[in-house]
């Protein structure tokens, strides 16, 4: 129907319609301001509909007008993260007679999925998410100022178009009630997009308003018959009047998007995908046939193009296979003219789509990060940190720059850019003092902003890099009493309490209450009923940490039959990983060759709970092998084939023998880089043995991973082992692997010579 026609039937409605109140402008939900405006004479002549001629309508307000115990509502919260009025839910306006379940009836035609779609309560999660803290945020679209060309392709709003009056949204509204199902697809497409100009404040108004529901409906019945601009128009309307994300219409509109991606130009496809993402709704249908239909258009693609479609990627959490490899050569051809907030927004969508690309490619764009750091937001440096993390890459020169620009910006930044910055310190195994100490000072002033996420993951990072609580004292109390404040929400996610209290134990701290909630039955039952999350090894850790490491604990324990089934599975797994190793099948033979045979030594996990394999060696008070093991079967090493004080050898083993024999000096021969070495705990150091006990030995082969980046400082699961082993009665003697390693490739005799000197004697215990 025309426009013009709209009007002349309008007008036939106001001559045989007597309104018994005048003319007012809609207002059932403006600013307190616009409210204190006048109200308008009764012969005053409304204003004319935009763009429907020079015809007038009139309704009455009293009809639409939402009671004034609906307008409230608690904020809610966007898909990035800002926040936003919650949205009322459309057709509970009370003793109007256009509700969504009467404006069924006034349907042009029967449709099935349109009345399922009506009938869902629009009510979401998303719409009432809890309320974003007052932190410092940064802005997920900045990339798209970086260059005109997005403007073609994505929601942008700049300069926005010119705000619709209330009094032309209410004529709107009411000539849909009054033509009823007589609108054509252009005519609701007008409609939507007139009202899309709404200013903000007044959306949630017309959102509530049965007429608008209608509007909808007729928009759902006319989805076949839009063509593809007025489609795209009606989606950016919804996205400027803030439709809730699980509002039932916008399945079908996905579904109609979906069928039509084929037919799409790449700028529509690109659009649509932007457009849906600032919607807050989750359209795996949609980006399934966007994916499938931009393949082929990889190489077309400029820059511009790439990284919103790399940041749609990120925001669908999913990189489909298909799309990895050519995506990763397009992304190298474009690499050296990404923009600096367009490199953090490829390494944020990268991360968040969880794309394995190739170390050379994460190469790439880390030196590419290196040249514009200075020019980069937080966000986007903290996107870089992010890439790095999930893909392992320890990328010394943005590392590097992290020590100068992390401590400049730290003032400046929120509660989770610092978490995420000292968690990609710890998953790199990274300890630059200078980054931690600036998150450390800066953390405790934010802490107020933390979720339980990020307090956990910041004890995990410090705790794993082994940041002394006496460096950081504020640090760790203001996070643990986080713990306390946020304790409901590990009801919903238990994982995050356990790498919490994990982090805590490898500095020595033990939080009694967390702990004790931590073991508690109720606890434990919901952690392991997480199918997704393997939990039962985080707290069998926790459970046999506080079993060697708090003196006088009665709080609760694990249940026998839990620990033995995580013991079991434990050791499956290390059987069929680190024990098959072949620097821990190297040592395993030289030891029982120095020692006498297989019994002397037994490969197994000593403190299961650590997760982690040992060879434990016995000796005599007088430093003679003991069996650990017992008599092996017929055929097997007899152990006076060999002489445990190396007597078959030949010579005598000195330390200049030795020397020469391994090639190996005795000291790191890759000095640490990360600041000075502090002074270790006694862990790992040597018990004096009892004058008649046997002496227990913890043979340990290490390895690279289990330091910190080119250091000699353990790890805190690592360092936690050792000093448990102590407590435990072990002389840890540790084969280090900037030491162990070399000899591989060197002979039998050669390593069991090294291993003569580390079992016997005490200089070179730890």
């Amino acid at each position: 129907m025309s426009v013009r026609a709209l009007g002349a039937r309008a007008a036939r409605l106001h001559r045989c319609v007597c309104f018994s109140r005048g003319s007012h402008v809609f207002r059932s939900h403006c600013s307190r301001e616009e409210q204190e405006e006048p109200v308008e004479s009764e012969t005053e002549a409304p204003p004319c509909l935009s763009g429907a001629g020079d015809y007038a309508l009139l309704y009455n307000p009293s009809a639409y007008r939402q009671p004034a115990a609906e307008t409230s509502a608690p904020l809610g919260r966007s898909g990035d993260g800002a926040t936003r009025p919650a949205l009322l839910h459309p057709g509970r306006q009370q003793g109007n007679p256009y509700t969504v379940s009467s404006s069924r009836r006034l349907s042009i035609s029967k449709n099935t999925l349109l009345d399922l779609a009506f009938s869902r309560d629009p009510g979401s999660k998303g719409e009432m998410a809890t309320p974003a803290p007052a932190d410092v945020q940064g802005e997920p679209r900045a990339f798209q100022t970086c260059r005109s060309e997005y403007r073609s392709f994505t929601h942008d709003l700049s300069p926005p178009p010119p705000p619709l009056e209330s009094k032309e949204a209410s004529l709107i509204l009411h000539t849909v009630t009054a033509v009823r199902g007589k609108l054509e697809p252009r005519d609701v497409a007008h409609f939507l997009s007139e009202l899309g100009r709404l200013p903000p404040g007044q959306s949630a108004a017309v959102r509530a308003d049965s007429r608008f529901n209608m509007l909808l409906r007729y928009s759902v019945e006319s989805l076949a018959r839009f063509t593809h601009g007025q489609l795209l128009e009606a989606l950016r309307a919804l996205v400027c009047l803030d439709l809730p994300p699980a509002h039932g219409v916008l399945g079908l509109y996905e579904a109609e998007f979906s069928r039509r991606a084929p037919e799409l130009q790449l700028h529509q496809l690109l659009l649509a995908a932007d457009r849906w993402r600032r919607l807050g709704r989750s359209v795996p249908r949609y980006l399934e046939s966007l994916y499938g239909c931009v393949g082929p258009r990889l190489g077309d693609m400029g820059p511009a193009e790439l990284v919103l479609l790399i940041y749609i990627m990120g925001e669908g959490r999913r990189s489909p296979a298909s799309l990895l490899r050519p995506l990763e050569h397009a992304l190298l051809r474009t690499v050296e003219r990404l923009e600096p907030e367009e490199v953090g927004a490829v390494c944020l969508g990268l991360f968040k789509s969880q794309s394995a690309l190739s170390t050379g490619t994460v190469q790439r764009l880390a030196d590419r990060a290196c040249e514009l750091v200075r020019d980069m937001s937080d966000f986007a440096i903290v996107g870089v940190m992010k890439l790095l993390r999930f893909s392992h890459l320890d990328h010394l020169p943005w590392l590097k720059a992290m020590g100068r620009e992390v401590p400049r910006r730290a003032p400046g930044m929120g509660a989770q850019g610092l978490m995420h910055v000292a968690l990609a310190c710890s998953a790199l195994h990274y300890r630059d003092d200078a980054i931690l100490m600036a998150v450390a000072e800066n953390l405790p002033d934010r802490a107020p902003h933390c979720r339980s996420k990020d307090a956990c993951k910041l004890l995990w990072a410090f705790g794993n890099l082994r940041v002394r609580p006496a460096r950081c004292p504020d640090l760790y109390s203001c996070l643990t009493d986080v713990l306390r404040r946020r304790g409901p929400e590990f009801q919903r996610y238990p994982e995050h309490l356990l790498t919490g209290l994990l982090g805590l134990a490898f500095v020595g701290l033990f939080p009694r209450d967390l702990i004790n909630a931590a073991l508690s039955a109720e606890f434990v039952a919901r952690a392991c009923s997480y199918p997704r999350l393997e939990l039962k090894t985080d707290l069998y850790a926790l459970d046999g940490t506080v079993g060697l490491e708090v003196p006088g604990w009665t709080g609760p324990r694990l249940g026998r039959a839990l620990k033995e089934q995580v013991a079991r599975q434990v050791w499956d797994y290390a059987q069929e990983d680190v024990c098959k190793k072949p620097e821990v099948l190297a040592a395993e033979a030289a030891l029982q060759q120095l020692l006498g045979g297989a019994r002397y030594v037994r490969k197994h996990m000593i403190l299961p709970h650590t997760r982690s394999v040992d060879l434990e060696v016995h000796l005599d008070p007088n430093g003679r092998p003991l069996p650990v093991l017992p008599e092996q079967p017929p055929g097997s090493a007899r152990s006076e084939d060999f002489s445990w004080d190396g007597s078959n050898v030949g010579v005598t083993l000195t330390d200049d023998l030795l020397a020469q024999l391994t090639g190996t000096p005795k000291t790191h021969p890759d000095p640490p880089e990360v600041g000075a070495l502090e002074e270790e705990e006694e862990a790992g150091r040597g018990l004096e043995p009892n004058a008649k006990a046997p002496v227990r030995l913890a043979v340990q082969v290490t390895h690279r991973n289990q330091y910190c980046y080119r250091s000699q400082r353990l790890l805190g699961l690592h360092a936690l082992k050792r000093r448990q082993l102590v407590r435990s009665g072990y002389r840890v003697v540790e084969l280090a692997h900037w030491e162990w390693f070399p000899l591989l490739r060197r002979s039998q005799a050669e390593k069991t010579a090294y291993l003569h000197g580390k079992i016997f004697s005490r200089e070179h215990e730890d």
